[in-house]
């Protein structure tokens, strides 16, 4: 079963600047431009039941706006997407947090935003704090909190509500090796009931441990789509020769 649908999405962005004459005199009449920036060109893919899927490419690729489409925070300028299931978006750091409520508060408030009824939170509360390691914090304001422990109790309070599309951009990089590796144990669950994990990194190793198929983005088009050894390679070769290009041209 397709869980999502992916076809022919274009996304595009207005930048606005102003275009400075040349001539001392002329700077106070500066003239403002509007250019149209595609941040993605024409992207189609399915994802099915059970899958884990990475998203890789440069910064700029259009990875995180691909998520933020597919989890609907933005829309695409052009092509449609279809989503089956409840979301668990993890797109930033603290998202969706209020730094001066508790931890307490905050995963009540996460949870109801992601569907859950006040019951399911209670039922599953200490299993979110517990997960999370919080227990002597979770009652603290959010904003006393490192950014480790915020991305815990983010990652925590999604996985927890049982969504059927989980959907994280970097969420991985700022936790330790015991905390990613109870993240990958906790995907790995959720999977094997049949949801879908879809993963942005630049961290190829997590990549490669967590998911068996890999997007790669370049200049916001699919470059490549397939297993991820494969993929993998072929963006890691392309990323050095890349690096050398720079080497040689750097002054």
């Amino acid at each position: 079963m397709t869980i999502i649908d992916v076809q022919q999405v274009s996304k595009r962005y207005l930048l606005h600047y102003k275009r400075e004459p040349a001539g001392e005199r002329l700077r106070k009449k500066a003239k403002k431009v509007i250019e149209p920036f595609w941040a993605l060109r024409d992207i189609s893919f399915q994802i099915k039941q059970g899958e884990n899927v990475a998203i890789v490419g440069g910064n700029g690729a259009g990875k995180s706006t691909l998520l933020g489409i597919i989890a609907g925070v933005t829309a695409p300028t052009r092509g449609r997407i279809e989503q089956h299931g409840r979301i668990g978006a993890l797109l930033e750091l603290g998202t969706g947090f209020h730094l001066d409520l508790t931890g307490r508060e905050n995963v009540h408030l996460n949870a109801s935003l992601l569907g859950f009824r006040r019951p399911d939170i209670l039922r599953e509360f200490d299993r979110i704090v517990e997960f999370a390691g919080l227990r002597n914090f979770i009652d603290e304001p959010v904003r006393t909190y490192s950014s480790g422990m915020v991305s815990r109790l983010a990652f925590s309070v999604a996985v927890h509500v049982d969504p059927d599309i989980l959907i994280m951009d970097e969420v991985l990089a700022v936790g330790d090796e015991s905390f990613r590796s109870r993240c990958e144990d906790e995907v790995e669950r959720l999977v094997s009931r049949g949801r879908v994990l879809l993963f942005v990194s630049h961290q190829m190793s997590a990549v490669l441990s967590m998911c068996p198929r890999v997007i790669w983005l370049e200049q916001g088009r699919i470059r490549m789509d397939g297993p991820s050894s494969e993929v993998v390679e072929a963006y890691q070769e392309a990323s050095d020769q890349l690096a050398e290009m720079r080497k040689v041209e750097a002054p």
